[in-house]
């Protein structure tokens, strides 16, 4: 029978441009002014990345990355002991094993390993039956998926966000997303420049486009729903993480006080964080991230979910990947598209093999076994095993 031999983390770089972000979204800290005047950071000339390797007795083996370098350790001295010598095809058991090893399992970095893992067993699955992960999940449900930039990180220069948000539409996609830089620290004068935003991409974009907007858990329930029952007029697809993920009784008080519908989830983990939301009428949308709410695995549950209580997912899209595979194996009808975060997407995929870059906002479906997560060797000049 086909084992886990070996689970094990490791960090390659190489040489790669990665832009420096021209402007930062609003935060949480903000509300202290030495940490607001912090600019968007400088451009690099290398690209680091942290990945999750796991092979079996037969040689297959299954990657996942980049992710974060904090949940390594975390992978290595406490997940792949009880992963050695298992089944990698009995991923409802491997998830519950991992989920009831540790108490502290349910949230955050432990969760966020958890989730790497059962990323890259699903790419190990995939190479061993020899299909793309969205065939082993039930797909497919169309031929393309249709994307949504996410403009993290440009200017929020009046001049340039209409032009760029004029540029998106050109290239084909039907949806964008813009984040708001200032917060209830700004008063007034900050939030009269964030519905300038709103009103700047509307009107560049015309009434045919969605746009969203994003606060970074960077507001507070007064102050999001001014804002809200301002930009009402401008019919934003959604505002999202209006106040930090904990607070989901502040969600439910913002959707109840505005017909803008309000998003979130991306830190947000596991079917049963998700429940909670559901269940008091917090959101309208969902955007759990693959690699931190628990997985492929997880992921597909938390769709189930939302199909039950008639709300869309728009997973998050930090891991491009393994979004895809479950967008593509999901309806249209629970997962309309996938997140592309233009910025950030080029640094990822940097030392790739094989890249996933929209034509005419949206991505075709991978025809390779597993995820698609491949590196160069000829991008890549330094490894180190963690």
């Amino acid at each position: 029978m086909n084992q886990i031999r070996t689970v094990a983390c490791f960090q390659v770089s190489g040489p790669a441009a990665v832009e420096a972000n021209e402007e930062r979204q609003l935060q949480m800290l903000d509300i202290y002014p030495e940490f607001a005047r912090r600019g968007p950071g400088q451009g690099e000339d290398r690209v680091t990345g942290t990945y999750v390797e796991i092979t079996t007795n037969d040689a297959a083996s299954g990657l996942f990355g980049p992710i974060f370098d904090e949940t390594a350790p975390i992978i290595q001295a406490k997940l792949a002991g009880r992963l050695i010598g298992q089944d990698p095809l009995a991923f409802e058991f491997l998830w519950d094993v991992l989920y009831r090893g540790d108490r502290h399992a349910r949230a955050g970095y432990e969760m966020m390993a958890i989730s790497a893992v059962d990323c890259a067993l699903w790419d190990l699955r995939g190479k061993i039956l020899g299909l793309p992960v969205y065939r082993l999940l039930g797909g497919p449900t169309r031929q393309r998926v249709d994307c949504y930039a996410s403009m993290l990180g440009h200017s929020l220069d009046p001049g340039l966000v209409r032009a760029r948000a004029r540029a998106m539409v050109d290239q084909g996609y039907k949806a964008q997303k813009w984040f708001f830089r200032y917060g209830p620290s700004d008063g007034l004068e900050g939030m009269d420049r964030n519905i300038e935003l709103v009103k700047t991409v509307r009107e560049a974009v015309g009434p045919h486009i969605e746009i969203m907007f994003d606060c970074f858990m960077g507001g507070d329930a007064s102050y999001i729903t001014r804002l809200c029952q301002r930009i009402e007029e401008y019919r934003p697809r959604w505002v999202e993480e209006p106040v930090p993920p904990d607070r989901i009784y502040d969600f439910a008080a913002i959707k109840r006080a505005t017909r803008v519908p309000i998003a979130s989830g991306e830190h947000e983990y596991t079917r049963w964080g998700f429940l909670k939301l559901l269940q008091i009428d917090a959101l309208d949308v969902l955007q759990a991230d693959p690699d931190w709410c628990g997985g492929i695995t997880e992921l597909v549950k938390i769709c189930t979910l939302a199909s039950a209580y008639g709300r869309h997912v728009f997973p998050h899209g930090h891991s491009l990947f393994p979004a895809l595979q479950v967008v593509a194996s999901q309806s249209p009808a629970v997962c309309p598209m996938v997140e592309f975060l233009l910025r950030p997407q080029a640094s990822k995929q940097a030392l790739h093999a094989n890249t996933a870059w929209p034509e005419n906002g949206s991505l075709s479906l991978p025809t390779r076994p597993g995820l698609g997560v491949e590196l160069d060797p000829a991008k890549i000049d330094s490894r180190r095993d963690l």
